[in-house]
């Protein structure tokens, strides 16, 4: 155990609250001395629940408290550039949920005002850490399954988020595939260079009047020549469908759903097991404890973090190649983009 390093968490809706909950109890070298949040009476709720001695409206008071090492930004997505920039100003390392922003030109603001300040910037893409995830990148990167040729990602959400969500979200890119379009570039280790991706209104018309799609299908190119290929849906009735798999010149490594328990049930009316877990806060505990750990742990020992600011700029440029893609009917070179 090293030393405890005071952070502030900025945002108290329901990743705040996780994340400050697992810094609380989780994380013993972190040690949590203030929240806000713009609803107040939530800040203090969550204060008062997890013995946090100090709850504001303000996040000023929290960049302004000496005291205060680190932050934890889990605000609106809207905010999240500008809470960067302000933290950096204020010398503060900065773990910030993704995506930084919905414009790249802001992104990159946001990098140089890190980069200036010397602070750490940390972004919230919590599934590299899950274990299952973790083993994969470890077969492709050792060369267990050798050259990999080709990655399928199913990710499925059990039902589609409220409207009012999509509308400000960035839609099914940048608030649902930007993790999967995350998860293909770390787990092959090349970059992706070409997307063409398909997708329609097949769950819930509400959705396509808001702008968005909830069925899509995406290709990908990457530099060393594998193949991707990323399905989505808002909706699986039958829960959090979570699968990935990796295909290679020696070999193949996937990863199934986890479920509460791995039994499997034979009788007169079938074969049967138990239904993939609910949502991603049940499926994705762990992760979201690690990926915490590892940040308080990079200011201990002064190293950098394991998903910076430039792993978080990709999977937002990709994820407007796939809009552009959908849009105009063709293949996008990420060089169009980014």
């Amino acid at each position: 155990m090293g030393r405890k390093v005071h952070v502030g968490v900025i945002g108290a809706g329901r990743i705040g609250r996780l994340h400050a909950e697992n810094l609380v109890y989780r994380v013993p070298d972190a040690h949590v001395v203030a929240i806000c949040d713009v609803v107040e009476s939530a800040a203090q709720q969550c204060a008062a629940r997890l013995s946090i001695a100090s709850a504001t409206g303000d996040h000023r008071a929290i960049l302004e408290d000496p005291t205060v090492e680190a932050v934890i930004i889990c605000s609106s997505t809207d905010t999240h550039a500008r809470l960067i920039e302000e933290a950096a100003a204020a010398g503060k390392h900065i773990f910030c949920e993704k995506p930084i922003d919905l414009d790249l030109q802001r992104i990159d603001r946001a990098l140089l005002a890190t980069d200036q300040a010397g602070v750490k910037l940390q972004i919230g893409f919590n599934r590299r850490f899950d274990p299952n995830f973790l083993r994969i990148r470890e077969a492709v990167a050792s060369g267990q399954i050798g050259t990999p040729h080709i990655l399928r990602i199913t990710s499925r959400d059990p039902a589609p988020p409220p409207v009012s969500y999509i509308r400000v979200s960035g839609g099914i890119w940048l608030d649902m595939t930007i993790h999967d379009f995350d998860m293909a570039h770390y787990l092959i280790g090349s970059a992706i260079q070409e997307v063409f991706a398909v997708g329609g209104v097949l769950v819930d018309p509400a959705i396509g009047a808001a702008g968005d799609i909830d069925t899509a299908v995406v290709t990908l190119r990457f530099a060393n020549g594998a193949f991707g290929v990323i399905d989505n849906s808002r909706q699986a009735v039958y829960g959090y469908d979570q699968r990935v798999e990796v295909f290679g010149s020696l070999g193949m490594i996937a990863a199934e759903n986890n479920t509460s328990n791995r039994t499997i049930l034979s009788d007169k009316e079938g074969v049967h097991s138990a239904l993939p877990l609910h949502f991603f806060l049940e499926r994705y505990t762990e992760s979201y404890v690690a990926e915490m750990r590892a940040f308080i742990q990079c200011i201990q020992d002064g190293t950098p973090p394991p998903v910076t600011g430039l792993d978080a700029r990709m999977p937002v440029a990709i994820g407007l190649a796939a809009a552009r893609s959908v849009a105009e009917r063709r293949p996008v070179q990420l060089s169009e983009i980014a």
